[in-house]
């Protein structure tokens, strides 16, 4: 019985690596398609941090729906239908020819993203329970390299000069079938037992804010920068730099290899390092990859730029995550959930920053505001230090009654 029940969660766990992996394959694919997405349907420069925003917002407000959804069925139920959803929205992205069309696309792309981020990693983390020990990071390590096989699936568009039809049409005809395939393999009540609810109940419960505030302000600039990269990294090297379409499709194609290679040898440079100097050092190295985009004389110093960013970038946001689960130990989902809003605030505050500084100036002198936030973190790194000064009080606070505004 229990090699049947080992069997089931490998199974399910290989299947939820495989729905992280078609995520990141498709957003790479739309974000790295960005200055196509615009020729086709004449979007202005000025117009373009309006429609990007729009994609986290509605994300955030697919994310909080979900939650009543996996209450009427289930995580998995969630995730099966839209995940293949996603895909299908991908496709009409590139078949349309209007805005309003673009508009309708992208705003289910974003209701249908922000439900299937969230049912998926309440299968993740009901997984992580069943399994007794971290897991997660490979699960975000499979969205990278997702991340990087949309990159070269975009790249490949853009050197044969497909078009957007054809190009996430044919993408959307095979991510749609093997979503659909993975889905029945996705991880239900009889791998997970009761992990899910549990997992949802501990997030439930109310903890004080205060001590998470330094860790939220780190995640919001981390997902400042990295919605800066997503959305701007391509249109960057085409408009800024001058860079052929194929060749600047390598600019977010280096980011993703970059967060991919760090994401496996992080926990290793934690362990010999510590958090607080591998959080300073990303911050700085980071930072030092925007400043060398900024400077940028042409594509190939552009590219190295922000491949050094994802470097940086990769190392911050799983301690983030950690730090939380330090500082509530039973209640670590709890604090996860808080940590993970202020994704969708960096995504928000992103896209429209750096947009609408390269429409007022231009991309390089926009590249410097999230330079200066990423800076920002560097001095809050001694929060991610395990057993700091004042982690037992916030221990013993958070078994209080908990006043308002915390």
């Amino acid at each position: 019985m229990r090699q049947a029940v080992d069997a089931g969660l490998r199974r399910s766990r290989a299947a939820l690596a495989v729905g992280f992996l078609l995520q990141g394959t498709a957003f790479a694919l739309l974000v790295t398609c960005i200055p196509e997405i615009q020729r086709r349907y004449g979007l202005s420069d000025a117009m373009l941090p309006v429609f990007l925003a729009a994609v986290p917002v509605l994300a955030g407000v697919g994310s909080i729906g979900s939650e009543q959804l996996v209450k009427r069925s289930s995580a998995r139920g969630v995730l099966r239908t839209v995940q293949p959803a996603v895909c299908l929205t991908l496709a009409a992205v590139g078949l349309g020819e209007r805005l309003w069309q673009l508009a309708v696309a992208l705003g289910l792309f974003g209701l249908l993203v922000g439900a299937l981020d969230a049912s998926m990693n309440m299968l993740g983390v009901g997984l992580q329970r069943r399994y007794g020990r971290s897991i997660m990071l490979g699960f975000h390590a499979a969205f990278s390299l997702g991340g990087i096989l949309g990159g070269s699936i975009a790249w490949l568009g853009a050197h044969d000069d497909s078009g957007l039809p054809t190009l996430f049409g044919a993408t959307a005809a095979v991510l749609t079938p093997l979503a659909l395939l993975a889905g029945t393999r996705f991880p239900g009540r009889a791998e997970l037992g009761d992990a899910v609810r549990e997992a949802a109940e501990a997030a439930a419960r109310s903890i004080p804010w205060r001590p998470l505030l330094p860790l939220c302000t780190a995640m919001a600039a981390a997902y400042i920068a990295d919605a800066s990269v997503s959305n701007y990294s391509v249109k960057y090297l085409t408009d800024g730099l001058h860079s052929a379409g194929d060749v600047a499709k390598f600019s977010y194609l280096g980011y993703m290899v970059a967060m991919l290679l760090g994401r496996a040898l992080g926990d290793r440079a934690v362990q010999r390092w510590g958090a607080v100097a591998v959080v300073r050092t990303g911050a700085a190295l980071a930072a030092l990859g925007f400043a060398l985009a900024a400077a940028a004389p042409g594509p190939a110093v552009g590219i190295a730029g922000f491949t050094l960013l994802g470097f940086g970038i990769c190392a911050i946001i799983p301690q983030v995550f950690a730090a939380g689960g330090r500082l509530f130990p039973e209640d670590s989902d709890a604090a996860v959930a808080r940590l993970n809003l202020f994704n969708y605030v960096g995504f928000l505050l992103g896209s429209p920053l750096v947009g609408a500084l390269a429409d007022a100036a231009s991309y390089r002198i926009a590249l410097l505001a999230p330079l200066v936030l990423i800076l920002l973190i560097a001095p809050l790194a001694g929060h991610f230090a395990p057993g700091r000064p004042g982690d037992r009080e916030h221990g013993e606070r958070r078994v209080q009654p908990t006043a308002p505004g915390h």
